[in-house]
Formats: structure tokens, C-alpha cells, sequence
């Protein structure tokens, strides 16, 4: 049987003019994936419809009206998904941009999809925000996924909005739970070498090593790295210093690009405490983090800070702004999260409730608080959820040049027909 392309099978559907097709449009079948691709894609486009379809559905709903430019299915449950992309293909414009989205974390499965399908890219539930913007972001705006933020570990900056807000508190337990329960090579880093406490809240160790690399940054490389780094568990470092106070240091100037870029060869995440003072080298560790995390508490001093640093300009692989954790919420006396979020204009990320005992008692002890159930715990998982959900998948760039949405034409030699 003969091969044919989509340009050359699509039917005379007699559609509106290309200039009246909507930017993108969703259909995907679960509340939760429709949360996470509005808000994901919402600071990337100006607007996305999202319709509860199954890709069956859509297919009938698109053949009576003109093909968005931007095109998300989901095919989750979904006995035939070939077929049914095969189906789609004969109604949709050849210059639609697909994304696909199902419950298939199988390599094999998505190479299929994105390099001889020319699906432009694949992700598979459960959905992250973050996870959406970076992978469906470059499709949307028609620009390449940035190399090198895939290459080598992942950079998370915590910032506090106020001092006391529990922000080293936060990047501990995330950087333990990356570490001890999702198996990741992961290092707690701690660039206040005078006052910061991160290594104390899991009971590890400073040393003089960071403060050497931050004046000599010539001297990093990764053997450095693991000196200079202190082991907590088999998975989890820390690097921090606990220098004098009356011993002032000269930061050279790169010195956090350069230990950041030995750190991601050595490491799968790196959690960063990094204090909000606008200190050059803390400035230069957000602006080079792939994501920030801003905590807060439910105050007024607290709240205003957060406008502030979110009008911090994004770093160049920084595809959302920060995630938002309400940290306390409950606390006596405290705002209400509507009062916040209405304050704030965007929806709090992660609320983490008010528990002063188990933190307190944690915190004393040099042991992480999530290792308790409850609130912390689930509070933390979400937050690790946001800022580390990594799809096998979803790593993989489309190659320059890569095919079109014609499925017509692949789909026959894929399930096994042929001219």
C-alpha cells in the first residue's frame, strides 16, 4: 500500500484563514494534567485552551473547526494511541506543532513518537508545572530546548523573603528527601561561609574547602569538588563553610559559575541556600539556578518582600518564575492563604502547615523533619514534586530539521504495513 503524507491525505475540511487559528489548545483527560499545563504554559503564551477531551474526542472536534498552531493530546488509555495519532493526522493542518501527552514512561515508546513521528515532544503523567514549561515551553514559542540546561545536574536556589521564614529549613529537607528517597546523587550547598546553619540541620560537616574555591576558582575541578564536599549518607554532601567572622574573604569574581558548573558534573541536584542580600556571588547562584524557590510566611513583611524579589530578573534557564511555599500557615496571628494569593495575584505553590515542635525538635537534633509523616512531610514532597520532577523522556532534544506532524506516512511501517 502506498505511503502517503499528510499533505498529501489531509481532506478540504474548508478551514478559517491560518491568522483566525488559536495560539495553542489543549485536550487532555484528568484535572490534575489540566492544572499542570495551564499553569505551566501560562507565562509562556498569552492564553491556552484546555478542553476535557480524550484524543478520540479531539480528533472529532477538530475536524469542524481550524487547527490551533499549537496542539496538545493526551492519549492516556488510549488502547491504540498509534492509531488514534494516525486518525488526528488526517485532520489536522501540516504546520500544527504536536504535543503529546500519556502514561507510557517507555523510551522506546516516545523515541517512536518524537523521532520518526515528528511529535515534538512527549511527557508522561504525572505532570509537573515546571516540568511543562521547560519541555512544552520551546515548542510554543518555536525555539530549540537550551543544551545546556540538560547537560549535567540540576541547580535549585532557595531564597527566603524575610530572615526566619525557614528557608534553610526548607533546602535541607528538600535536598535530603532528593537524596534519601529518591535515590539522586544530591549536595546541600550553603554559600554563606560566616552564618549559614544548612549543614548543621542535617548533621553534617564545614570545612575550609568552599571558601578556597570562592577565592580561587582556578584551583575547582571535580577532584576538588569531592574533597571540598562532606558526606551526609551514601547519596547526599554537603558543602558549606564556618569561617571567622573577623576574617573577611575576597570572592573572585565567576567563582559560582565555575564551582556551580563542577558541582553539576558531580552531582545530580544541588540544593542551594542562598541568602536573598544582594551579594554579587548570591545574585550570580540565582541567576544561574534552573529553578528558584521563594519562602515566605504568612506576614505582611513577609508578602511584601515576595513582590520584590519576584521582579528579580529570570535567569537564561529559568523557563517559570520562583515557586511560591508558604511556609507556617496556621501560624497564630498569621495571614490566611486567600488573603495572600488575592495579595499576591498568582496562586501560592506549596503551602507547608505550621508545626513549631517537629521542626524545632528537628531541627535541634541535626535530623530532617520530613522523615515524620504529616504536613512537613507532604509539604515537602510537593515542593520536590515542582522543582525536581525529571522525565526519562523528556530529555531528549528534537533534532534541527526533525519531520513534521505526518504520522499518515509513518504510521503504516510501524505497525508493520507497507507499499
Amino acid at each position: 500500500m502506498a505511503q502517503n503524507s499528510l499533505a498529501q491525505t489531509a481532506p478540504d475540511t474548508g478551514q478559517k484563514p491560518a491568522a483566525e487559528r488559536a495560539a495553542v489548545m489543549g485536550f487532555v483527560t484528568d484535572a490534575d494534567s489540566e492544572m499542570a499545563l495551564r499553569e505551566g504554559m501560562s507565562e509562556l503564551v498569552p492564553s491556552i485552551l484546555i478542553k476535557r477531551n480524550s484524543i478520540r474526542q479531539a480528533t472529532a472536534l477538530l475536524r469542524k473547526m481550524p487547527s490551533p498552531e499549537v496542539l496538545v493530546v493526551d492519549i492516556t488509555g488510549e488502547d491504540a494511541p498509534l492509531a488514534a495519532l494516525h486518525d488526528l493526522s488526517e485532520v489536522v493542518e501540516p504546520n500544527t506543532r504536536v504535543l503529546v501527552i500519556g502514561d507510557r514512561a517507555d523510551m522506546n515508546f516516545y523515541r517512536s513518537l518524537t523521532r520518526d513521528l515528528g511529535v515534538a515532544e512527549y511527557l508522561y503523567k504525572p505532570l509537573a508545572k515546571e516540568m511543562v514549561a521547560r519541555m512544552f515551553g520551546p515548542a510554543c514559542l518555536q525555539r530549540p530546548v537550551a543544551s545546556g540546561a540538560l547537560q549535567g545536574g540540576r541547580i535549585v536556589a532557595v531564597s527566603g523573603a524575610c530572615g526566619g521564614v525557614g528557608t534553610t529549613t526548607i533546602a535541607a529537607n528538600l535536598a535530603w528527601y532528593l537524596g534519601e528517597e529518591l535515590k539522586r546523587h544530591t549536595l546541600l550547598f550553603d554559600p554563606d561561609i560566616y552564618t549559614g546553619n544548612a549543614a548543621m540541620m542535617l548533621g553534617g560537616r564545614t570545612g575550609t574547602g568552599l571558601r578556597l574555591a570562592l577565592e580561587t576558582p582556578s584551583r575547582i575541578d571535580e577532584l576538588f569538588v569531592e574533597r571540598a564536599a562532606q558526606p551526609v549518607t551514601e547519596r547526599l554532601s554537603v558543602l558549606a563553610g564556618d569561617e571567622k567572622v573577623t576574617e573577611a574573604a575576597e570572592i573572585a569574581e565567576g567563582a559560582g559559575r565555575a564551582l556551580l558548573a563542577a558541582l553539576r558534573r558531580r552531582y545530580n541536584f544541588v540544593v542551594a541556600d542562598v541568602p536573598s542580600a544582594p551579594v554579587p556571588v548570591y545574585r550570580e547562584l540565582l541567576m544561574l539556578a534552573h529553578q528558584r524557590v521563594l519562602v515566605m510566611d504568612p506576614t505582611l513583611a513577609s508578602m511584601r518582600n515576595t513582590l520584590r524579589l519576584l521582579a528579580l530578573p529570570t535567569g537564561p534557564d529559568q523557563v517559570r518564575r520562583a515557586v511560591i511555599v508558604l511556609n507556617r500557615l496556621g501560624q497564630p496571628g498569621g495571614l490566611t492563604r486567600p488573603q495572600i494569593e488575592e495579595a499576591l495575584e498568582m496562586p501560592i505553590d506549596v503551602a507547608i502547615p505550621y508545626q513549631p515542635r517537629q521542626v524545632g525538635q528537628a531541627a535541634t537534633m541535626g535530623t530532617p523533619a520530613c522523615t515524620a509523616s504529616g504536613g512537613f512531610r507532604q509539604g515537602m514532597l510537593a515542593l520536590a514534586r515542582e522543582v525536581a520532577f525529571v522525565a526519562e523522556g523528556a530529555l531528549v532534544v528534537k533534532p534541527e530539521g526533525a519531520a513534521a506532524f505526518s504520522l499518515g506516512k509513518m504510521f503504516d511501517r510501524l505497525t508493520g504495513r507497507s507499499e
